[in-house]
Parts: structure tokens; C-alpha cells; sequence
């Protein structure tokens, strides 16, 4: 067949271009992971499928603001100077519970107002927001932070009730927490790369602004949100402390998991500080812990009885403090993602196991003083890890051989304390 003389191969009808074919793809992918699962809750009848679009945006709000403040507190300053503001910091993260929670308590007791504080903390943290994103620099940092971070954990705390009013009969609610958990991540990555572009843009007060907008959003998300079901008053003694006896087992494991979180994130944020690597390396890290969670909360669905979820969660703790053993040997960026990756699904594993427990076992009329009182445990048991290698400089070896023995006596407590107690619960 001839050809004009003017032709190429390139040019022949039908041929596309390979960049067109790659974006395509890209449109494509963005379609599948974020539009079409965005337009599925959005047309759903189904009132967790509502909850998770007020959810999604409220992590992803908390995520810029967490982007801004990294960049305000850690990243800006010589690693003596962010010690000290770090450890401000982790004070002004146990306060937030300890003045919202007794507040809470007998709203959470009963069912009707939780979607109305869900709505007051989104937008509290949208107008706080707008205040702190000019004043980064001032005095006004933490006490508007503090208003910030008050909210969400108002968030935090109603969102156990509504999980368990909104969690379908046929679905249950681990299954119903895990896809929460599994939203809750989506929300977190889709956050990063506009907040890090905001970031290098207009510097900490970028992802701000973002976060004020996304905040409005979830606000909005709220008023789509059905009313729970007002639960019977609790007539239990215990009940009425807070106290549940069938999860000090449980909690064990979890307060455990929470501390050793709280310590392995600033153990190595300050010794990669130090050892002045390339900024990849912390978000190579922050990746595979978050990839860990989400694997976890992939699989948590799948392990049905009692029995496996009790194996788990020991393997889990005995996987971190393997992991933690072989990272205690090499500072290399390779073996620090795996064990990131082990330590973030065990840490997911007992987070989805005992807010399972909590909220089956929890008296319906004291919802709100069980779920405060363990989340104190919590919040305590993170920041008291955290503050370790925030305010001494333990080495990255050492540290990390007293993770491996920590999860190894966690591990074992947890194990006795269920064998000797858990049948009779």
C-alpha cells in the first residue's frame, strides 16, 4: 500500500498518544477509589453509609491540621527547641479529653443529642480553624489548637455511639468499625498531597484554610444523619463508674498497644531527626504504618469467633515484638517499614477488637461513662509513651529493644489475664 509523502505512523487515524493513555488510567483509578465510592454512600440508605461520609471528612480535616502543625512545631525548629514544644504539645492532647469528656458524659448517655455534638464539633473545629490559620506564630497557637483538638475528640467520643446505633444487624459492629477504620485512612491519604501542596504554597496556614473547608463539609454531612435510638437507663452500679468487668482483659492489651504507639512514633521521629536523614524516610514510615492499619482493618472482618480474634490480637503484639528485635539490629530504611507496617496492623488489630468489646458490652443507658473512661486510659497511655523519647534522647537501638520486651510481657499479661479470667466474664 502507498503512502503520502507528508504520513508518519504517528499520525495514522486511531492511534492514541501514550500520555493520553496514562491519564486515562489516572481518571480511571480516581474514578474507581474515590468517585464511584463517594456516589455509592452518598445515594445509600443505609445510615452508616451517612455516618461514613461525615467521618471520611472529619479525618481528612484532622489530617491537614495534623500536616500544619508538624511543619509549626517539629519540622521548623532544632530538634532541643521542638523537644520542649513537642512536650507541650502531648500536654495539650490530654487535656482535650479530660474537659470534654465529663461534659459529654450524660449527653452520651443518651441517644439524642449525638448527632448534634457531631455537628457542633465540625463546625467548632471550621471557625477555630479560620482564627489559628493567621496566627500560627503567636501566642494563639495553642489555646486555638487546644479548641481544635477538644472537638475531635467530642467527634471521637460520639462516634462509638453512633457506630453502634447506625451498625446494621447483618453487618455487626466489627465489621461496621473496620470499614469506619478503612474510611478513616482513605480520608487521612486523599488529605496529603493537597495539604503538602498548600504547604510549600502559602507554608502552615495552607492546610489550615483546607481543613476549615473540609470541616464545613462534614458539618453539612451531619444534618443528613438519621436519629439514633434512645437506649433503656443503665441500672448496674458498675455501669454507672464506667467500670465493665468483662473488658479489664481486653483493656489491657489495648491501653498496652496505645503506649507502645505513642513511644515508637517519637522514638523515631527524633532519632531520624538527629541522624539528619532525607525527609523520604519519614514519609516512607508514616506510609507503611498507615498501610499496616489498613491491612489490618481489611482482615479484621474476616476473623469471625471469639477464639481468633483472642489469637490475633497476642500474635499480633508477639509479631511487633519480633519485628521490634530485628529492627533493634539495623538502622536501615527497609527493616524500619516492616516493622512500622507490623506495629501499625497490631495496633489497629486491638483498636477494632476492643472498641468491639466496648461497645457490645457496654450497658446501653452508660454508653458515655464507658466510653470516656476507657478513652482516658488510652489518650493517658499514648502520651505517657510519647513523652519518654520526646523529652530523653533514647537512642533508636535501645529503645526499640524496650519495644520488643515490652510487647513480649504485654503479650504474655494479656495472655494469663484472659486464661484466668476471661471464661468467667
Amino acid at each position: 500500500m502507498s503512502r503520502s509523502p507528508g504520513s508518519t505512523p504517528s499520525s495514522r487515524p486511531g492511534r492514541v498518544p501514550i500520555w493520553q493513555l496514562v491519564l486515562l488510567g489516572v481518571v480511571r483509578a480516581a474514578q474507581g477509589l474515590v468517585t464511584h465510592p463517594l456516589r455509592r454512600m452518598w445515594r445509600s440508605t443505609d445510615a452508616i453509609d451517612a455516618y461514613a461520609l461525615n467521618h471520611l471528612t472529619s479525618v481528612a480535616g484532622d489530617a491537614l491540621l495534623a500536616i500544619s502543625l508538624a511543619d509549626s512545631v517539629f519540622f521548623s525548629l532544632p530538634v532541643d527547641e521542638s523537644r520542649v514544644r513537642v512536650a507541650v504539645y502531648l500536654v495539650f492532647t490530654m487535656l482535650p479529653l479530660a474537659l470534654a469528656g465529663p461534659l459529654l458524659v450524660p449527653i452520651l448517655d443518651r441517644a439524642g443529642p449525638r448527632r448534634s455534638i457531631t455537628f457542633v464539633a465540625a463546625a467548632l473545629r471550621c471557625t477555630l480553624a479560620l482564627l489559628l490559620a493567621p496566627r500560627l506564630g503567636t501566642l494563639y497557637l495553642f489555646p486555638l489548637a487546644l479548641g481544635i483538638l477538644v472537638s475531635s475528640r467530642a467527634h471521637g467520643l460520639v462516634k462509638n455511639g453512633l457506630t453502634m446505633a447506625y451498625a446494621s444487624r447483618t453487618e455487626g459492629l466489627l465489621r461496621a468499625n473496620a470499614r469506619l477504620g478503612r474510611i478513616a485512612v482513605a480520608g487521612a491519604i486523599a488529605a496529603a498531597p493537597p495539604g503538602l501542596v498548600l504547604l510549600a504554597a502559602f507554608g502552615g496556614a495552607g492546610p489550615i484554610y483546607l481543613a476549615a473547608a473540609v470541616w464545613a463539609v462534614s458539618a453539612a454531612f451531619t444534618l443528613r444523619l438519621p436519629h439514633p435510638r434512645t437506649p433503656p437507663p443503665a441500672a448496674d452500679g458498675d455501669a454507672h463508674r464506667g467500670k465493665v468487668p468483662a473488658l479489664t482483659a481486653p483493656a489491657i492489651g489495648a491501653v498496652g498497644m496505645r503506649a507502645a504507639g505513642g513511644f515508637l512514633l517519637f522514638l523515631l521521629a527524633f532519632n531520624l531527626r538527629s541522624a539528619d536523614v532525607s525527609a523520604t524516610w519519614f514519609a516512607v514510615l508514616a506510609a507503611a504504618g498507615v498501610t499496616g492499619g489498613l491491612l489490618a482493618d481489611l482482615t479484621a472482618p474476616s476473623l469471625g469467633t471469639e477464639t481468633r480474634e483472642e489469637a490475633v490480637v497476642i500474635a499480633g503484639v508477639s509479631a511487633a515484638g519480633i519485628g521490634a528485635l530485628l529492627a533493634s539490629g539495623l538502622f536501615g530504611l527497609p527493616l524500619l517499614t516492616v516493622y512500622a507496617l507490623l506495629a501499625g496492623a497490631a495496633s489497629e488489630f486491638a483498636r477494632l477488637a476492643f472498641q468491639s468489646l466496648m461497645q457490645s458490652h457496654a450497658p446501653p443507658g452508660a454508653l458515655g461513662r464507658v466510653f470516656v473512661r476507657y478513652e482516658v486510659q488510652f489518650q493517658v497511655a499514648w502520651v505517657v509513651g510519647a513523652f519518654i523519647p520526646a523529652l530523653l534522647p533514647v537512642s533508636l537501638r535501645l529503645g526499640v529493644v524496650f519495644l520488643a520486651v515490652f510487647y513480649g510481657a504485654l503479650a504474655a499479661a494479656y495472655g494469663w489475664r484472659h486464661r484466668r479470667f476471661g471464661h468467667r466474664a
